[in-house]
């Protein structure tokens, strides 16, 4: 993606809250034809040990047995992996200018990943078993409380796979190159949708953020 050096985060931590605070993200790869196959899923992201000097990015996630997505890892492992963050209108009225424009600002991590199919029922079990971790812990025990043969019907209806990063671009937009706006961004935020509120948080996070508190009174 377009990365500007003011908006690329390395921080692979910073990253990782990103991807899991906003776990339904799209798979992208390559169809027959050549062209983008995109699938909307929900991935379960882990930091593995690795022996180099960086831990080991995997993101776990699986489709229909229906869709063809697997179909096209499985003689195209490498795809692309997008996690959209919280994302919001900026008016140019929070400068103390008028010689501005309008933007929209945004969190967005993008990783290049190699794809290997998990389509044996065990480990396909251990997966789904994370992804409820994820969303719905308590729902555990009534899976595993399902019927043997129902619960294998449903296993054998899915493909699960496991991506391994072997790339990764982070974007976090929130107008750090413009301290000017600050004071009235968070306070056009901090009060608005939740997209605009998280952005108000991650201004927090990131020092951008002034204290609403003690603001100069007009």
């Amino acid at each position: 993606m377009y990365l500007p050096k003011q908006f690329q985060v390395d921080d692979v931590t910073l990253a990782l809250d990103i991807m899991r605070e906003n776990p339904f993200a799209s798979l992208i790869s390559t169809d027959e034809a050549g062209l983008p196959f995109v699938t909307h899923l929900p991935i379960h992201c882990e930091k593995r040990p690795n022996t180099g000097s960086l831990p080991e990015l995997v993101l776990l996630g699986h489709v229909a047995k229906g869709n063809p997505h697997w179909k096209y890892l499985q003689t195209r492992p490498q795809g692309v992996v997008t996690f959209m963050g919280p994302h919001a209108y900026l008016s140019p009225g929070v400068y103390p200018d008028l010689a501005r424009v309008p933007t929209w600002n945004y969190l967005a991590v993008h990783c290049t990943v190699e794809a290997t199919l998990i389509e044996e029922p065990l480990a396909k079990d251990r997966l789904l078993k994370k992804i409820i971790g994820d969303h719905e812990p308590e729902y555990a025990k009534q899976w595993q409380a399902l019927d043997d043969a129902f619960a294998q019907k449903m296993l054998s209806a899915i493909v699960g796979f496991e991506l391994r990063v072997a790339a990764l671009q982070c974007k976090v937009k929130v107008n750090q190159h413009r301290p000017e706006s600050h004071a009235a961004m968070k306070l056009q935020y901090a009060s608005g949708t939740e997209n605009e509120r998280g952005l108000a948080r991650w201004m927090d996070r990131l020092g951008l953020a002034p204290d609403l508190n003690n603001l100069p009174e007009n």
